[in-house]
């Protein structure tokens, strides 16, 4: 069986405006095996975020492949896609997307019951992820209830409630004070030793970037090794 979880072969991604063509990114080859901890830095409008959303299965590129555990991309059906991104991946934005209308462990439970698991387990495993962030106080509230901070600790627990084989985090910090950014830094490695989770981590927090130990950077659509 391969060692590596995602792996993208000549990936590349443009858009046309009229006579127009412009390339976000550019034959990049990159792979991540299971268990590491990777991250992308870059300015913004390098191409970071566009890579994320091809890995992730939420758009498609112009040319090239993506396989998840060998299996290519192109091949899975909207079934098998949707399956992918419910259970094997996990993604975290930089702002907490969570729907206002549900409260905190409705939020956290929702890939759960996706994944039809029964309400009663869904809410059980939920109450145990959302202790693992000191937020077990805050489960009947709703999110305009929490601070910014406590939101974005409730979104990546949404992320991580089905135990994805990887983690795609885009920014994930980028609005946490200090606080809130140590725990999810924390989170982030025990994840990784407790279930090998893998992560690909965008990110420009100088601390986050001296903690991780396989770095990239991402300059003019192009992937480059990095060394921290």
């Amino acid at each position: 069986m391969t060692n590596i979880i995602i792996k993208c072969i000549n990936l590349t991604k443009s858009y046309q405006n009229g006579d127009l063509n412009f390339s976000i990114l550019k034959n990049i080859c990159f792979e991540l095996k299971k268990g590491d901890i990777a991250g992308i830095i870059g300015k913004s409008g390098s191409g970071k975020t566009t890579f994320l959303h091809l890995l992730a299965g939420l758009d498609s590129p112009t040319s090239g492949d993506i396989l998840f555990n060998g299996k290519l991309f192109s091949s899975m059906s909207s079934n098998q896609m949707a399956r992918f991104r419910n259970i094997e991946l996990g993604f975290i934005y930089q702002f907490h997307h969570l729907m206002l209308d549900f409260n905190i462990l409705e939020n956290v439970a929702i890939p759960l019951l996706i994944s039809n698991k029964n309400t009663k387990e869904s809410e059980e495993i939920s109450y145990q992820m959302l202790k693992k962030f000191h937020l077990e106080d805050k489960i009947k509230k709703y999110p305009s209830q929490l601070s910014g901070g406590e939101r974005q600790r409730v979104a990546v627990a949404r992320a991580l409630i089905n135990k994805p084989s990887l983690i795609i985090a885009d920014e994930p910090t980028g609005n946490l004070d200090a606080y809130n950014a140590d725990i999810i830094f924390n989170l982030i490695f025990q994840l990784n030793a407790d279930f090998n989770t893998s992560f690909l981590i965008v990110t420009h927090d100088p601390i986050l970037i001296k903690k991780i130990p396989i770095l990239f950077q991402m300059k003019n659509g192009q992937l480059f090794n990095y060394k921290n």
